[in-house]
This record gives C-alpha cells, sequence and structure tokens, in this order.
C-alpha cells in the first residue's frame, strides 16, 4: 500500500514500533531515577517532554523537514518544554506528588509488593503506551510528505493548538500566583479562567492535542490519529485528571461543592448564579 507521498505500511510499521521502543526505554530510564530518589513524582514531568522526543525522533526517521512536519514538532515542543519544566518546578517546589504516596503505600500494604515493582508496574510500564498512544498525531502526522502545503483544515488545528497552549499556561500561572498568597490558604480558586472552568490546565491539554490531530489530518496516515486525543480527552476527564484531582479537593475545601455547582466541569461556561 502506498499513500500520495513516500510512506509505506512497512515504513510505517517501523517508525511506529522504533518510537514505542525509545518511549518505553525513556520510562525504564525514569523509573531507575525514581528508585535512586526513591520518589516517582518526575513521571508527570516527563509525560509531556517525552511526547517531544517522539515527535523529533519521528522527523530524525523521516528526513525531510517539510512545513507541516516542522508546524507538528515545533507546536509539540513549545508545549512539551513549557509544561514539562512546570510541573518539574512543581515537584521540586512541593516535594513528592501525593497520588503517587498513596499508589505506593496501597501497592504495598495490600498487595505486598517492594517499591520497586510497584513503581514499575503502576506508574512507568503503565504511561509508557499511553504516551505513545497519545502522542499519535505527531507521530502519524510525520509519516507521508503529501500533501506539502498546509490547507485550512491544518491551520485552523495550528490556532487551535496554540490557544491549548496559552489557555493551560495562563491558567497554570493564575494558580500559582493564588497559592503564593497566604490569605487564599484553604480558599477555592474562582478567579481568571477558573471562574469559567474548574480544569482550565486540562482543558488547554486537550485543544492542544486535538490541533495537533487536525494539523495531522490533512494526511491520510495522520487521520488514523484520532486515537490520540480522544484517549487523552477520556484520561483527563474520566480517569486520572479531573476525579482524581476533585476527589481531594471536595475533602480539603469547604466551598468546593459551591463551586462545583456554578462552575463548568471542563468546557469554558460562563458561572452559574
Amino acid at each position: 500500500m502506498r499513500w500520495q507521498g513516500e510512506a509505506t505500511m512497512s515504513s510505517l510499521a517501523t517508525i511506529l514500533l522504533t518510537n514505542f521502543v525509545v518511549a518505553f526505554a525513556l520510562f525504564v530510564a525514569l523509573w531507575l531515577v525514581g528508585l535512586w530518589r526513591r520518589d516517582p513524582s518526575h513521571v508527570d514531568a516527563f509525560w509531556a517532554l517525552g511526547m517531544v522526543v517522539l515527535a523529533w525522533v519521528t522527523l530524525a526517521q523521516v528526513g525531510d523537514a517539510t512545513p507541516r512536519r516542522l508546524l507538528l514538532v515545533g507546536l509539540c515542543s513549545i508545549w512539551g518544554v513549557r509544561l514539562g519544566g512546570y510541573l518539574l518546578w512543581r515537584v521540586h517546589k512541593h516535594g513528592a506528588d501525593r497520588r503517587y504516596v498513596k499508589i505506593m503505600a496501597k501497592a504495598q500494604s495490600d498487595r505486598g509488593w517492594g517499591f520497586a515493582k510497584a513503581t514499575f508496574i503502576l506508574v512507568f510500564a503503565l504511561q509508557a503506551p499511553l504516551l505513545w498512544v497519545v502522542s499519535l498525531p505527531v507521530q502519524l502526522g510525520q509519516i507521508d510528505a503529501a500533501p506539502l502545503a498546509i490547507g485550512t483544515l491544518g491551520w485552523i488545528g495550528a490556532a487551535l493548538a496554540v490557544v491549548g497552549i496559552l489557555f493551560e499556561t495562563i491558567g497554570d500561572a493564575q494558580l500559582v500566583r493564588f497559592k503564593a498568597d497566604p490569605a487564599n490558604n484553604g480558599q477555592v480558586m474562582d478567579k481568571g479562567l477558573w471562574r469559567y472552568t474548574r480544569h482550565p490546565n486540562y482543558f488547554g491539554d486537550a485543544c492542544t492535542w486535538w490541533g495537533l490531530f487536525l494539523v495531522a489530518a490533512e494526511t491520510v496516515p495522520g487521520m488514523w490519529s484520532v486515537a490520540g486525543p480522544l484517549l487523552l480527552t477520556y484520561l483527563l476527564t474520566k480517569w486520572s485528571g479531573v476525579p482524581t484531582v476533585e476527589g481531594k479537593l471536595k475533602r480539603s475545601r469547604p466551598g468546593y461543592a459551591d463551586y462545583v455547582r456554578r462552575t463548568s466541569g471542563f468546557v469554558p461556561m460562563p458561572p452559574k448564579p
């Protein structure tokens, strides 16, 4: 099978398999770092940075730096370096992530697993295939060189990705400033973007990767990368994102239930009275 460009099914399989091996090797290395630190909290930062790695590894394999490939790699790099750097700073400032402390304690008490086994199975080995699937737009979108020109759909996707990066960046900055004020201890952040959605950072993530998908979808292989943003949206809204954060906040913030009633859970909307 041959598409409009030079890509074949065999080259597609080789690139995707190589990227999966790279992703798994990256998380094995991160697991070893976690063993040394006795803390796996850094894995979230390298979730974002790992996607940047796969974008560049794909570009190295396909060769020619066409406008679409550069656009995909560039947008992914801006998003991943910004988010990864922010998360690394947060781990350095606040210490171990309580989610992972709880996961490790439960695995050790309920299953009798040691720290090494628990972190490898429940944290690092699980994240490698998830990262590989979510980042499919910046992998499959680079496979075929044709069409060389970026069309209307691609520029709409690029604009959506930029909106997502800005939305997430602004939301994170507003939350950092809010938490830095001692007067806000125990209070609910409901100002700025947080007035319109309870999770502007997650919404920005989703916009970025749906935008990258639209850029990729102007190529035939890129159309199949829709699994990436679909999985990311599910993870953010139903699994490791919203449910995890809101469960903790409902227990620790007295006014959070009222905030939930008046504020959209994901897509920004005017607050209810």
